[in-house]
């Protein structure tokens, strides 16, 4: 993808002008640090510049409200398999972490809660609603359970975030 838009536009900066990706669930969220890694690594951008870039280019569907359904990995086994992308996660996470703590210094449950590597696992819906441009559930009383429940607390602070487009019908 990132080739071809080369190829396509010649900048890679101007990618979220041309390009969205919908990750459907929490399986396909690896390509939001593999995105990372290619800017940072192959096209040699600084960090901000990349993730600049990676935030506008990703969307995220949600098909789950509850918690124990969202998909989490042990961090030893994500960081011996996937070395690299593991430093990226916990870059990412690190500065998450940083402006969840400039927001609600000492509540810790809130911020080990809303981070993407916690207790010693990696939580791939964290890392999609932290880093997605757009989260939606799959009807409107989905969205809703999102915004008041499961993600409640990124809501309020990024409502702009949380959408109503579904990808199915509702009658």
């Amino acid at each position: 993808m990132v080739s071809d838009h080369k190829r396509r536009y010649g900048d890679v900066r101007t990618l979220p002008d041309k390009v969205t990706i919908q990750i459907n669930d929490t399986h396909p969220s690896l390509a939001i640090p593999e995105l990372m890694r290619i800017l940072l690594d192959e096209e040699r951008l600084g960090w901000d510049e990349a993730y600049a870039i990676v935030s506008r280019v990703f969307n995220y569907t949600n098909h789950t409200v509850m918690q124990e359904a969202l998909e989490t990995w042990p961090e030893s086994l994500f960081k011996s398999l996937l070395p690299r992308i593991h430093t990226i996660v916990r870059a990412i996470n690190d500065r998450l972490s940083g402006t969840l703590w400039e927001r609600y210094p000492g509540d810790w449950d809130r911020i080990s809660h809303m981070a993407i590597i916690a207790y010693d696992e990696i939580r791939m819906a964290n890392l999609c609603v932290a880093v997605c441009h757009r989260v939606n559930g799959v009807s409107q009383l989905h969205g809703d359970i999102l915004k008041t429940q499961t993600f409640r607390d990124f809501y309020v602070i990024t409502p702009e975030k949380f959408t109503a487009i579904t990808n199915g019908i509702t009658q």
